[in-house]
């Protein structure tokens, strides 16, 4: 029987297939979205699409913003389209920028303010030897956490919501890439690091640093003029007049070479042991198609000869060395809240509330969910009543004799449309969870932290 034919040009893979969501085998999808189009300004507008590059591939690289757009249009495409992350850019009225980090469906959300921030043009303009566009955003990057779980202390009176938050941010920026398996994963295949560090501050702000980095490797042992004939190290060099040096001038390679007053092998400059760290890799050599007859004459010389192969033969030494590519960012944690920016706030840095006020916002919390559930019940009910009204009436109708003209659509009354509304948006209601803070809006922050 012929094997059935699968396409995978124009057909996307079973396992790229975006799943449900309780699928733990799916590779994790986001957009980078710019809340408000124009209104957030050109330097906010690239800071987006530079973090789109650091997203990449698993992104929506293409994505196009309108001022029409809520956030409602994003969240009803994240499920049919797989994404798991959505990261809000946006500005308020006094000219703070924050970045919202959402998981879809169900969140959390946790909200940062952007304190300084560089873009990858100004990262490339203080660099002398920029790194060009090439493959590394074929992969994801290699995610890199520092100090983000503090060390266990004896205090009894430890803060617990420290301790969740530090728990819930490593959670959320580690299911940020897909997991790496030292088994499977090759090495070639992480070209870009990103590094997370979160700074430690004795009035416990919570500040995370990011940058953004590509993974370069060159022989150790080797001088840099005698990289230059190497073909395989041109390739990699950016196609430019003058890549080869001019030797016009001298009667012999050598005294390009060994020249130490030029920088040449005996050069120390060189070596550059203070910023590239040694690893050892296999080399890569390139093995000719043998056909069937030479396969056959190599393995009875194989089987002759069971001399023990060298594997050392085959492991070089190479320079590792990181190179930023940007975007750079200092992020301050100041609001966590449930939900996709619509739930309650589980905490807050500008705003504590009293036992009073945290008891009064459950119970108005309590009141909505019961009220919200209520309304789905009803609506259901609705839809099974009507649904069982019209088999009747066709059973009915078909005893008669008369015929109906088949239709399967169920019609609704404007109050059962209106009972899947949401109710009104969670801003609207100040909420604190644990005694730690209430929800409030960021122009009503900002103008805290000016005073």
């Amino acid at each position: 029987m012929a094997k059935a034919r699968k396409k995978k040009r124009t057909h996307v893979r079973s396992d790229e297939a975006p799943g449900k969501p309780g699928q733990g085998n799916r590779r994790p999808k986001s957009m980078v979205i710019r809340m408000g189009a124009g209104d957030i300004g050109p330097s906010v507008t690239q800071l987006a699409r530079d973090f789109r590059t650091v997203m990449e591939p698993d992104t929506a690289s293409r994505l196009k913003e309108r001022r029409a757009n809520k956030l409602k249009d994003y969240t009803a495409m994240a499920g049919p389209l797989g994404v798991t992350h959505l990261f809000l850019f946006s500005r308020s009225k006094t000219g703070n920028v924050h970045l919202r980090v959402a998981l879809a469906p169900r969140g959390p959300t946790l909200t940062f303010r952007l304190e300084r921030y560089a873009l990858c043009k100004d990262i490339a303009k203080a660099q002398k030897h920029p790194r060009g566009g090439g493959n590394e955003y074929l992969n994801a990057p290699l995610l890199v956490m520092n100090n983000f779980v503090s060390p266990p202390s004896g205090d009894a009176n430890a803060d617990p919501i420290k301790k969740q938050l530090e728990s819930l941010t490593t959670t959320v920026f580690q299911s940020m890439f897909p997991p790496i398996n030292p088994q499977t994963t090759t090495l070639n295949s992480i070209k870009r690091i990103l590094l997370l560090n979160r700074e430690t501050q004795a009035d416990g702000t919570y500040i995370v640093s990011l940058r953004h980095y590509a993974i370069t490797t060159r022989r150790t042992g080797v001088s840099k003029r005698v990289r230059r004939f190497d073909p395989s190290e041109q390739r990699h060099r950016e196609k430019k007049t003058g890549a080869l040096p001019n030797l016009g001038k001298l009667d012999d390679v050598a005294d390009y070479i060994l020249d130490p007053a030029a920088g040449g092998y005996t050069s120390a400059s060189e070596t550059e042991l203070d910023t590239d760290a040694e690893v050892e890799v296999t080399q890569t050599t390139t093995q000719r198609v043998l056909s069937r007859r030479e396969q056959q004459r190599q393995q009875e010389s194989e089987k002759g000869n069971k001399k023990d192969t060298d594997e050392g033969s085959n492991v070089e030494k190479r320079a590792v060395k990181l190179v930023e590519l940007g975007p750079r960012m200092r992020m301050r944690l100041v609001k966590v809240e449930e939900g996709v920016c619509e739930g309650r706030v589980m905490w807050n840095e500008f705003v504590t509330k009293t036992k009073a006020e945290e008891k009064e916002l459950e119970q108005k919390w309590d009141q909505r969910r019961k009220e919200k559930e209520a309304r789905k019940q009803e609506q259901r009910a609705n839809v099974e009543r009507k649904k069982q009204l019209k088999k009747n009436t066709k059973a009915n109708a078909g005893q008669g004799g008369e015929e109906e003209e088949d239709d399967d659509e169920v019609e609704y009354d404007s109050d059962d449309l209106e009972a899947w509304d949401d109710l009104d948006d969670a801003g609207d209601v100040d909420d604190t969870v644990n005694g730690q803070a209430g929800e409030e809006d960021e122009e009503d922050e900002d103008e805290d932290m000016e005073d």
